[in-house]
């Protein structure tokens, strides 16, 4: 505690102390009455004031928790300073039927509505929502009962007596009350919240005591103003300050969301039960005939008021809920079908998982005649040949070679093993996918561009798996432009924000320089090719897409995520170097 909250409590206690030593030494007079009343109001100043901070210090319901705390306060002093200046400035006696006595009633209200909020649980939208309403009803129900009973004998029929006994009955009703609500905050709380319950409780046990006292002081004609019967008064008083000072705003956070679901339920019983009563009451008004005319009247009216006013907020309440079950019927059949996606796609994975299955298999039946294959072309290599004859048997090797490489990958693939990575440039696996198919287009007599971004970032990745991915989309283009009867397949690099693309376009699509064109993910069910280079390039941290437009036209675009350009080394790809220096225009 700072030293400024101890030079407050301090000043509260030296308050306090003045008032017990008045109510001691000094007899019943007027300066007793004003020692005691402005030391009360100053007592409920400081308390207001000491819980002002805790509000504007929290957030959401917390922050609604300590302003509704203040509110009560700042209503029990708005009481005590009528008092006051109706005892010290104006020098009387406070009225019996005093209309102030409501505001002394209500102050009660906003703590049992803070009670409501149950701030120390965590609590979804939706029931906080209907919290609140479950507590407007029963604190609308507080105040019909105020007006019902104890207003009648105030304005309808002027009666001293039975508006003080009836009055005194109520207040004493809503004490029990709240006290009521505080035991079970406190008992079902913990940590810094039971500190905060246990003292709010024992402040409101002692104001009790001290309200109970002071009544039967009164019924007996011993009370005046600044007497001894005010000490349990003025040390509930104190203890405003000193709760609001020792709160730790910090460790006052909520508690898991589950633990408040009982009162919840409780909450709402008891709203509804309160409005069933209103009924009760208006039987009760007619059928009491020793009540007047005119009192029974106005109760059957104001009965049918707050029937019709809790009848709307019930409306409301209906509608809430309503909504929120719409709300989860639609969640649950949203839910329902991403469960049918779900498995859709379980069973999708488990066809591609045979199918990786069966290719590692035959992989492994390939190498042994590719080792064969490799072994010979060595041995061709090594013997006398001619000038023609000895380009065609290197070519032999190199594809053989290449054909090892992509069975070594289509295993790897198939065991789902990750292959170490290395700076790779997207230029040359492209450049290379394009020449590697060059039988494939010369055969069809296409035209194949290609417009490479030369500043274009290096790539991490596997050298292997990656030309086998450019190596499809080639292959996909030129497929499609196959089927009608195209001429111009233009293979593009370009770098986009932190991410460097490949783009495989037919001739119908216009190419333009520097600008990304939008594409649609790759279905499963369209290709298994790309289904797989998919698979790929998700681990690689980029991914595949494809657009295919109503004419026909194909665009395929492969994005991979860029790295700082590194020094130009043997392990950057396995394919010659002529080859990647050859352009195709």
């Amino acid at each position: 505690m700072s030293v400024r909250s101890k030079l407050w409590l301090a000043t509260v206690v030296g308050l306090m102390s003045i008032a017990v030593l008045a109510a001691l030494l000094l007899p019943r007079s007027f300066a007793l009455t004003a020692i005691s009343d402005v030391i009360q109001s100053l007592l409920l100043l400081s308390g207001a004031i000491a819980f002002v901070p805790l509000a504007l210090r929290g957030q959401g319901r917390l922050r609604l928790f300590w302003s509704l705390v203040a509110l009560g306060l700042m209503l029990w002093l708005a009481y005590q300073l009528f008092w006051t200046y109706t005892e010290i400035v104006l020098r009387r006696e406070v009225p019996d039927l005093c209309a102030w006595d409501i505001v002394l009633f209500l102050h009660l209200v906003p703590l049992m509505a803070a009670l409501g909020i149950r701030v120390q649980f965590s609590r979804d939208e939706y029931s906080y929502r209907v919290g609140r309403l479950d507590f407007a009803l029963l604190m609308i129900w507080w105040l019909y009962l105020y007006v019902l009973i104890v207003t009648p004998w105030q304005y309808v029929l002027p009666d001293v007596a039975t508006y003080n006994h009836d009055l005194n009955d109520v207040y004493f009703a809503e004490k029990l009350v709240l006290l009521a609500g505080l035991l079970g905050s406190w008992l079902t709380s913990n940590g810094e919240w039971r500190k905060i319950y246990s003292s709010l409780f024992a402040m409101n046990l002692c104001y009790s005591a001290a309200s109970t006292l002071a009544n039967w002081a009164i019924a007996r004609g011993t009370y005046y103003s600044g007497s001894l019967y005010d000490v349990p008064l003025l040390a509930s008083m104190a203890s405003l300050t000193w709760i609001a000072l020792r709160v730790k705003s910090a460790q006052a956070q909520p508690l898991a969301s589950g633990a408040s679901a009982p009162y919840g339920v409780w909450v709402a019983r008891c709203s509804m039960i309160a409005v069933f009563s209103v009924p009760v009451f208006a039987l009760w008004a007619i059928s009491d005939e020793l009540i007047p005319p005119p009192v029974r009247l106005f109760r059957v009216a104001l009965t049918l008021m707050a029937a019709f006013t809790m009848g709307v907020m019930i409306m409301v309440r209906q509608r809430i809920l309503d909504r929120e079950l719409v709300r989860l019927l639609d969640h649950s059949r949203e839910a329902f079908e991403n469960l049918k996606r779900l498995q859709a796609q379980i069973l999708q994975s488990e066809k591609l998982a045979s199918i990786g299955q069966l290719a590692g298999g035959a992989a492994h039946e390939l190498n042994n005649p590719i080792t064969a294959m490799l072994g010979y072309s060595d041995l061709l290599l090594n013997t006398p040949l001619n000038a023609e004859q000895q380009p065609l048997a290197a070519k032999v090797g190199q594809y053989v070679r290449r054909t090892k490489s992509l069975v070594a990958s289509l295993i790897s693939f198939a065991r789902q093993a990750p292959a170490p990575k290395t700076s790779l440039d997207l230029n040359t696996l492209a450049r290379t996918a394009v020449k590697l198919s060059e039988h494939h287009w010369k055969a069809l007599k296409l035209d194949v561009q290609t417009r490479f971004d030369n500043t274009l970032p290096k790539v991490m990745g596997d050298s292997n798996q990656l030309l086998q991915v450019c190596m499809q989309l080639v292959g996909n283009g030129i497929h499609a432009l196959s089927e009608r009867d195209g001429k111009i397949l233009i293979a593009s690099t370009e770098k986009k924000g932190g991410l460097c693309l490949l783009q495989i376009a037919t001739e119908a699509l216009p190419f333009v320089p520097g600008q990304a064109r939008g594409c649609s993910p790759v279905d499963p069910e369209d290709s298994l090719g790309l289904s797989a280079c998919q698979g790929i390039l998700q681990e690689h941290r980029g991914r595949v897409y494809r657009e295919r437009r109503a004419d026909g036209t194909l665009l395929l675009c492969m994005e991979l995520p860029s790295v700082e350009a590194a020094p130009a080394s043997t392990k950057e790809t396995t394919v010659p170097a002529t080859w990647q220096s050859q352009p195709y225009a």
